[in-house]
């Protein structure tokens, strides 16, 4: 039986989703060096290690500028929040700062506040509608109007990007897509 989306999620599934690397989960063990570094990369992200959140920064800088170009300031850079309050807070808030500084995108993270813990997206598969229902809160005076590019870590299906944009375009925002550092894969070739 062939699997149904909604409408609404497909709209933001057929926008420009761009990602950097390829990951490979840890189950998935015949991989090359290149996917392996990749890993850890994502991994340290994950974790809040300095380093890696300025070589994202670096990432997601150079894609803007490639994609949109110079002029950043009439955007708005959103990401797609983690799962706790203090997760989001170590994985994004100086990230978003650092992207901010790099390209003149105005920085989206002050605007979406991470109310309370949700089971993590991967965990919790059969209920996603019902997961983000009552644990963010949107500026959304900030966000009407704004045109945004959506960030997440890690894009399986997508199915978080596109709920979280298709909420902020409820809000008035023009979602123009999603960028994520990594891409979930399950066969390994160079």
């Amino acid at each position: 039986m062939a699997k149904i989306i909604d409408e609404k999620i497909q709209r933001q599934l057929n926008k420009k989703m761009t990602f950097f690397l390829k990951y490979f989960p840890a189950r998935i063990r015949n991989v090359g060096e290149d996917a392996v570094e990749a890993r850890n990369l994502v991994w340290a992200f994950k974790d809040n290690r300095e380093d890696a959140y300025e070589k994202v920064a670096q990432m997601t800088a150079s894609h803007l500028r490639e994609e949109y170009g110079e002029d950043l300031s009439d955007l708005a850079l959103v990401v797609v929040p983690a799962s706790s309050p203090e997760k989001n807070e170590g994985r994004y808030k100086a990230f978003c700062n650092r992207v901010s500084e790099l390209t003149g995108i105005c920085n989206g993270f002050p605007y979406i506040q991470v109310l309370n813990e949700r089971l993590n997206w991967h965990d919790n598969r059969r209920n996603k509608k019902e997961l983000g229902a009552q644990y963010l809160d949107f500026d959304v005076s900030w966000l009407f109007g704004r045109k945004v590019v959506v960030m997440d870590d890690i894009v399986t299906t997508g199915t978080s990007y596109a709920l979280l944009a298709n909420k902020l375009e409820e809000f008035g925002a023009k979602v123009l897509g999603g960028m994520f550092l990594a891409r979930t894969h399950y066969r390994y070739g160079k």
